[in-house]
């Protein structure tokens, strides 16, 4: 079984960019997008159907912002849409879908590098995204957490660590709180398989920073730990190029479903 979590900064733009090709050609079972920037009726769902995905979106209130979608093969059990918090939830920051077995929960989670507000928020967010996930795990143990976290965990994971150390995305709390989160019960399922710096999923648009591979690693796809048994392997696509980042996936082995 294959997930791909891939913030795509615009549906419509990725999808004027070949997304679509690339996504029958993944053959992936379930694809996560984040920053989908569009409400479900200004995109045409048909275009999925035809590769055999159902689709589930959550869109921000304001238009073309935010956003998270799933798509996947297998019709879900249930849809949960936000995580209960008003504040998060008009921003459509977060949407479950729980199947047979799992659970796949993907976020988009804030940014703080827009000025002190944000920073702010973004702390809110983290403090309650934890207990959220917290309470999640008690009822779900085979739950995976895909998207843009906006948080390099380690200096393995940006091109320039001294640089950016006073930088939103690599604040010491925020990669506290990615040591908290893991110990919660999760595995970081890329570095699960590699531990090599200069593997990054988001680069700036700026100075050819993508041809020079000055990156962050900013995508993750955490599953809980009673899972790793079956993680068979986990890749970043740094070859789509629909975004300003790049999709990261994991494989399964297939009895999950």
């Amino acid at each position: 079984m294959k997930i791909i979590s891939y913030n795509v900064n615009g549906i419509r733009s990725a999808i004027g960019q070949g997304f679509l090709p690339w996504m029958q050609a993944t053959n992936a079972d379930i694809i996560c997008i984040q920053e989908s920037k569009a409400q479900v009726h200004q995109v045409s769902t048909m275009e999925f159907e035809m590769f055999g995905y159902k689709s589930y979106w959550f869109s921000a209130k304001k238009k073309g912002y935010s956003g998270v979608a799933i798509f996947s093969k297998t019709e879900a059990k249930n849809i949960v849409y936000g995580i209960n918090n008003e504040e998060f939830d008009i921003e459509g920051r977060a949407i479950r879908a729980d199947f047979e077995n799992f659970s796949v929960l993907n976020v988009y989670m804030p940014s703080g590098a827009l000025g002190y507000d944000r920073h702010l928020y973004k702390k809110r967010w983290l403090n309650y995204f934890y207990c959220y996930t917290q309470d999640l795990l008690k009822s779900i143990s085979n739950l995976i957490v895909v998207g843009d976290y906006n948080i390099c965990h380690s200096e393995l994971d940006l091109f320039n660590p001294r640089a950016n150390a006073d930088k939103s995305g690599f604040l010491p709390e925020e990669r506290h709180w990615m040591n908290t989160f893991l110990e919660l019960g999760f595995v970081d399922s890329f570095r699960f398989f590699n531990k090599e710096p200069h593997n990054y999923t988001w680069w700036s648009y700026a100075l050819e920073a993508r041809e020079k591979n000055l990156g962050w690693r900013i995508d993750y796809i955490c599953c809980s730990k009673n899972l790793v048994e079956l993680l068979v392997k986990c890749n970043i696509l740094t070859r789509a190029m629909h975004s300003d980042h790049c999709p990261v996936m994991l494989e399964l082995k297939d009895y999950i479903k």
